[in-house]
């Protein structure tokens, strides 16, 4: 494993700030607040090579994480399980995670560890890509616009006669996600869904999450997925860039859909860290929240002014390690789905526009019904419930004063964020399938769902029980 360390030793920190106050004061000008008297100085911080990594990259590279004190270790990991394992064991102090993961982990299922996450890392980020040969079997079931190319967003319809084709062949129809905790597992699950396909159920005593399903959904980790595909273990896959423009690249796949057109502006990745960690370190972790919060307002100031600059940093191999143009594909407000068909995607990759960066309760509590629907929680579970989970996950009033001290020191504009939001973002209708989403009431939303657990139902011996 590679690693990206800076480090600024701290006598000399604080001669530099002894300096500049006094400077400050010859002129007449506003001194910058001294850096938070912070617990841990040196961290390692582990990530997967994806392009919303970036926050974690870009706080390095422009010295956010150096002006709080902090010298930090980024720490490419094998897998979204191995990193998770390696926060829990304090191998890293924290990372960037999943949004399922740190929910998946605090209710049990898989790992059992109490994790928290006061930094939402972006919004979209995703695609969901299939194989030439079963690209070539969707298109004639994919309206065509007035210029000849597919109209999007392509619904998983057109794939449904093709999975019947398959199975009809005795060949099952196998897609890849990165993990079943993940935000692409259930993004797959959804479009899969909406389109009539069942992607399958997990149960206490099978969480292969395949019982019934029409579509076999299995993990492969992000930078193997192309390498998947092309070898024929899969026929398609969900996955965050730049693992879905690889293909376009490498001519062995094409991507049908991204994320913003299943859920518009749907939150992705989060910074996370045990909760004892954060109850230890109180003042280092509000130090990381405050220089992401800086790293993600870089990323997206100006119109998205230093995305070029931020293309070269993530292409370095220290961090996603790909190919700069590939990276440049998403990153740059395009997205090129079937090869020579680029459009215009202005939110693909969100970093801090939206309230990005606030962990809202509501998008906690969506990730948990999605949890519910395809049977990770086993049983049916209140309204108050969920509240209670999210709460015991998210930490908005952590965040929030991370953004105070911000915007005291003149950093940020007061104006950037929900100072007075309950947590819970408005009815949402931002779906592909066109039902909304109200996160104070989870078990009306999943009642509506076609496909998918519902009331007391739960999944026993292979069948739905219960009503």
């Amino acid at each position: 494993m590679t690693a990206r360390s800076v480090r600024t030793p701290m006598a000399f920190r604080t001669l530099l700030a002894s300096a500049a106050a006094a400077i400050a004061l010859c002129l007449s000008v506003p001194t910058f607040a001294a850096p938070l008297k912070v617990e841990k100085e040196q961290l390692k911080l582990g990530f997967i090579k994806l392009t919303d990594m970036a926050p974690l990259a870009i706080a390095v590279e422009k010295g956010f994480f150096e002006d709080e004190g902090l010298s930090v270790t980024l720490e490419p990991q094998a897998n979204w399980k191995v990193l998770l394992d390696r926060v829990i064991s304090g191998e890293l102090d924290g990372a960037h995670m999943l949004a399922g993961q740190p929910l998946g982990a605090t209710i049990g299922f898989g790992t059992q560890a109490h994790i928290v996450t006061a930094f939402s890392m972006d919004l979209n980020g995703n695609g969901i890509t299939v194989s030439n040969e079963v690209w070539q079997k969707m298109k004639p079931n994919v309206p065509k616009g007035a210029d000849g190319k597919p109209v999007h967003p392509v619904k998983a319809d057109a794939l449904k006669p093709v999975i019947a084709e398959y199975r009809a062949a005795g060949k099952p129809f196998t897609m890849g996600m990165v993990f079943p905790v993940s935000t692409h597992n259930y993004e797959l699950r959804y479009w899969l869904a909406a389109g009539g396909i069942n992607p399958g159920y997990y149960a206490p005593s099978d969480v292969s999450g395949q019982i019934q399903a029409d579509a076999l959904l299995s993990v492969t980790p992000p930078p193997q997925m192309p390498a998947t595909l092309e070898a024929g273990t899969i026929f398609g896959y969900a996955v965050g860039e730049p693992w879905n423009q690889q293909a376009v690249v490498k001519g062995i796949g094409v991507p049908v859909i991204t994320d913003t057109e299943i859920w518009k502006n749907n939150p992705e990745k989060v910074f996370g860290v045990t909760d004892a960690w954060a109850t230890k370190n109180p003042n280092t972790h509000l130090a990381v929240v405050k220089a992401l919060i800086r790293a993600a307002q870089w990323l997206d100031e100006n119109n998205n002014a230093n995305r070029a600059e931020a293309v070269k940093i993530l292409a370095k191999s220290e961090y996603v390690g790909a190919d700069a143009k590939v990276i440049a594909n998403s990153m740059t407000g395009t997205f090129e789905y079937e090869k020579g068909d680029k459009r215009d995607v202005p939110d693909f990759n969100v970093f801090f526009r939206y309230n990005a960066t606030y962990p809202f309760y509501s998008d906690a509590v969506w990730y948990l019904s999605q949890m519910r629907r395809w049977g990770q929680i086993a049983e049916s579970k209140p309204d108050s419930w969920y509240d209670e989970t999210a709460r015991k996950v998210y930490k908005p009033d952590t965040y929030l004063k991370a953004a105070k001290l911000l915007v005291e020191e003149g950093k940020v504009k007061e104006a950037d964020f929900p100072w007075t939001s309950d947590g819970y973002k408005p009815v949402d209708a931002g779906f592909i399938d066109g039902i909304p989403f109200d996160g104070r009431k989870p078990n009306d939303y999943l009642n509506k769902q076609p496909i998918g657990l519902k009331g007391n139902q739960k999944v026993e011996g292979g069948q739905l029980v219960g009503g």
